[in-house]
């Protein structure tokens, strides 16, 4: 497994309708195959949905440019 990286990740996601699961594991795994996340911070704001913070290590490749913490 050469060039493969643990990539630790702090992200920033808009909470939408639907299966939360889903939506995390995807904005997690857009950044390389997630090992494990957790969502450690919820914003609630007024009139608009909530803002998760979701830290996360995924194993990376090293091609693709993923949101560092």
């Amino acid at each position: 497994m050469s060039g493969v990286q643990l990539r630790p990740l702090l992200l920033q996601l808009e909470r939408q309708s639907g299966s939360l699961r889903e939506q995390v594991e995807a904005a997690v795994g857009a950044h390389g195959t997630p090992l494990r996340w957790a969502i450690t911070a919820v914003q609630q704001r007024p009139e608009m949905p909530p803002l998760l913070q979701i830290e996360a290590v995924v194993l990376s490749d090293g091609t693709s440019e993923a949101s560092d913490a």
